[in-house]
């Protein structure tokens, strides 16, 4: 009887086909899902019987799917978020998880520094006007020299605070730990309080926990500067939206960027009606680079674990002492 690996991640394969050719290398089949959109608890559970392996996306994968499971040896995350993912549960039943930690570092701090730049110079806008016949002058403000605040100094934090001080900007941050490699950098480690007040550039990299929900909210926004921006490519619902879109159309804040929303896609969210916001739609890790890394470490995590040996991108290492 063949291997079965079933395939809801939206991106994994689409682009890049190095980690599927590796999987049929193997004899695996491949299952495919057909919705083209993040499958809930329910309905992965229609779809998970008879299933070996598990290569996610956002999907949740909770009770139903894992009490439907009865094949199910491994969950791969392509990606590295796993708050989609009832870890608990998966370990009770013997189910390895994995993720992706690292393969999407460098294209979501690319990106973030992008968007960063075309907040400053207005460059969307500007795109836009040209090609619309229009030739208006967008004034906008250096980042050279400016301060940078960055909120949850984990790798991508820390690699986009390692390009804000490629452009001479002071780079304070916010995190319950301390970072070594931030401080020797020339970060400085400050309350949340100070950060807000003293950056022109506030950009979250937090993970989502009922602890970081609506995390920049009222509180936060009244403490930042007229002139400064907000960025988020970390994780919708970090960010109160309706708070946001009202400093926003009352111009309290200069402008914000977000990648991530509460709900993807957004639909009826008073926040696309603003010209002082830019928004992409979760583009993060979408480089080829990115998607090559997660792909193969996904892949990877899947044969490792149906082929009997320690994944090497484990999240829960307890499940094997279940095993023995």
């Amino acid at each position: 009887m063949s291997i079965k690996i079933l395939v809801t991640s939206l991106s994994f394969g689409k682009i890049v086909k190095e980690p599927v050719k590796l999987l049929e290398s193997k004899g695996y089949e491949l299952l495919w899902t057909e919705l083209g959109r993040p499958l809930t608890d329910k309905e992965l559970s229609e779809r998970v019987k008879g299933v070996d392996g598990l290569i996610i996306g956002s999907d949740k994968v909770g009770k139903y799917t894992l009490s439907s499971a009865d094949k199910l040896k491994v969950i791969a995350r392509y990606g590295v978020g796993i708050d989609n993912v009832d870890l608990e549960e998966a370990t009770d039943k013997g189910v390895v998880v994995t993720n992706t930690p690292g393969a999407n570092l460098d294209a979501v701090a690319d990106l973030t520094f992008g968007l960063i730049l075309s907040l400053a110079r207005s460059i969307p806008q500007a795109d836009k006007n040209v090609k619309e016949g229009g030739w208006k002058r967008f004034f906008g403000y250096s980042v050279w020299g400016k301060t940078l605040g960055v909120i949850g100094m984990g790798n991508i934090g820390l690699a986009v605070a390692k390009r804000g001080i490629g452009f001479n900007m002071d780079v304070l941050y916010f995190d319950i730990r301390r970072n070594n490699q931030a401080d020797e950098a020339g970060a400085k480690k400050v309350e949340l309080d100070f950060l807000l007040r003293n950056s022109d550039f506030i950009t979250l990299h937090l993970p989502s926990t009922p602890h970081t929900r609506n995390f920049i909210g009222e509180r936060e926004l009244s403490k930042m500067k007229k002139s400064s921006f907000l960025i988020n490519t970390a994780r919708g619902g970090i960010v109160d939206e309706v708070a946001l879109y009202r400093w926003l159309k009352d111009k309290k804040i200069a402008g914000a960027a977000l990648d991530v929303y509460s709900k993807e896609p957004p639909s009826n969210l008073p926040l696309l009606s603003l010209d002082n916001i830019i928004t992409t739609p979760h583009i993060g890790a979408y480089t080829y680079e990115a998607l090559y890394n997660m792909g193969m470490m996904a892949a990877k995590s899947v044969v490792d674990v149906i082929e009997g040996r320690y994944p090497e991108y484990l999240v829960n290492p307890e499940v094997y002492k279940k095993r023995v």
